[in-house]
């Protein structure tokens, strides 16, 4: 069933153009997707949902851009070169490679993240696991890191590597950008971007990607200022999901009990709220499936004080899945870049000199696409769709003739057409029958469609039906727009 539905799911994206293999007129490679025409439009519009809702939450919060490519020494000073490997086994016989880790966690349910290779090999001898290709013995277990290396020059001796993530970019402009923001904090750095990491066997289709984009915000703050939080009163009552790392059962708690019993900072757990709000409240999200989970000392990265996974429950992965993170990273970034650089990075605020602190708000855009397209995906009896909410639909709305053979009616659509196309993303067609018109734009998740019949010819009304519950209701072309604000796109 799980299969099933992601089946379902990839064959409509491929269909209508949400996304598809790159390349795959050549056979195309694993973890590498294209976003097609809807795909882009939807990609887009949580791209802007997210810009706007995250860097409102403070007038000094701003957007950089930053580059894909950064010189070896930035990863050297951020660990990367060190630290971000993957544990890689290979099978003796047909040599096919894939995680260990994953390996381990499908077929004992132990989590395998903070193993060493020796403790995944003993794993793997004692259970006596097997490659899944092609079922003989698997070799050992070694650190293989995922930095795709770049050679610059004609020579190649410069040496670089594609970005793991967008957020060393903040970090390298954080001084700059502090002296042209007239030396305030909170600072906050945000970038969306591409990132780049060579999974060894990237499995979970579209969930999975060596090339992908995330949407992050870096928060530089005062450590003095992590129990303070502005708006505070707003939030206090609000109850967050909450899974703690000791626990089994989902925690609900309002933040201020989470500022008091869980002893979380109030600059944290304010930053909590606003991303459970942007997914229940915007995204629409049903709370049953929200939820952050704490991760332990030994699971989080050792510059990582506190840390929430942000995960969705989803059908096609078997339940629930990281999305998001909120991370408290302390000073480390700005140290190891003042270390590495030899570049002095502390601020002076009051006569106060120190290196400031960062709290890290990380989002991957495609793993979002994909959960709001496996919850919002339904199958009723004559059709399939996707209950999208109208904030990330990539179409608002549909016009069409009721029959598009008639030039009047045609005509007419056309004009209404032109008219909404200011206020609302809009597709027109006049091709097939009126019910098969339908059942496209249900199936790529358009909330509202108008047609255009022989009466929209005699009083200037036109026919508005209703996505979800497929009700239908007559309004005059003139009152569209002030009819679909506020009642489908509320």
């Amino acid at each position: 069933m799980i299969k099933d539905k992601a089946t379902k799911i990839t064959n409509i994206a491929t269909k209508r153009g949400f996304f598809f293999p790159t390349a795959e007129i050549y056979g195309s490679k694993a973890g590498f997707w294209t976003y097609g025409h809807l795909g882009k439009l939807m990609k887009l519009r949580f791209e802007n949902l997210w810009r706007s809702y995250f860097l409102g939450l403070n007038n000094n919060y701003y957007e950089i851009e930053g580059n894909s490519i950064l010189p070896a020494e930035v990863f050297k000073a951020s660990g990367h070169l060190e630290k971000f490997n993957d544990p890689l086994v290979e099978c003796t016989k047909c040599h096919f490679r894939f995680r260990a880790d994953d390996l381990i966690e499908e077929h004992t349910e132990k989590s395998a993240s903070e193993m060493s290779t020796e403790q995944m090999d003993k794993i793997i001898h004692d259970k006596k696991l097997k490659c899944p290709k092609c079922g003989s013995a698997l070799g050992k277990v070694a650190w293989f890191n995922m930095m795709f290396e770049v050679k610059l020059g004609a020579t190649g001796d410069d040496k670089a590597f594609l970005s793991p993530e967008t957020a060393q970019n903040p970090y390298l402009s954080f001084k700059r950008e502090f002296f042209a923001l007239r030396e305030k904090l909170p600072l906050g750095l945000a970038m969306i971007g591409k990132a780049f990491r060579n999974e060894i066997s990237p499995r979970q289709g579209f969930f999975r990607l060596r090339e992908f984009t995330q949407a992050e915000l870096q928060i530089f703050f005062d450590p003095e200022d992590l129990e303070k939080a502005d708006n505070w009163d707003d939030i206090k009552s609000y109850h967050l999901h909450l899974l703690l790392h000791n626990d089994k059962k989902l925690a609900k708690m309002t933040c201020e009990e989470a500022f008091k019993k869980l002893k979380l900072p109030k600059f944290y757990v304010y930053h909590l709220a606003r991303i459970q709000q942007f997914y229940l409240d915007l995204l629409k999200i049903p709370a049953e499936k929200f939820r952050f989970r704490e991760l332990s000392e030994e699971e989080r990265a050792f510059y990582n004080k506190i840390h929430f996974d942000i995960e969705l429950e989803l059908d096609t992965l078997g339940g629930f899945k990281e999305v998001a993170g909120l991370h408290y990273r302390t000073k480390h970034d700005l140290s190891k870049h003042q270390e590495g650089s030899k570049e002095i990075l502390e601020v002076n605020i009051n006569e106060k000199k120190f290196i400031p602190h960062v709290l890290e708000i990380s989002f991957g855009v495609d793993r979002n696409i994909w959960a709001l397209m496996d919850i919002f995906y339904d199958e009723e009896k004559e059709r399939s769709l996707f209950h999208f909410p109208s904030a990330i639909a990539p179409i608002s709305v549909a016009v069409f003739p009721l029959l598009g053979n008639n030039e009047h009616l045609v005509e007419k659509a056309e004009q209404v057409y032109k008219h909404l196309s200011n206020d609302f993303k809009v597709l027109f067609d006049s091709s097939g029958s009126i019910g098969r018109m339908y059942r496209r734009v249900d199936e790529i998740g358009c909330p509202a469609m108008i047609t255009i019949d022989h009466q929209s010819l005699k009083d200037d009304t036109v026919t508005i039906r209703n996505r979800d519950n497929m009700k239908q209701e007559r309004v005059k072309v003139n009152e569209l727009v002030q009819k679909l604000r506020s009642h489908y796109f509320v």
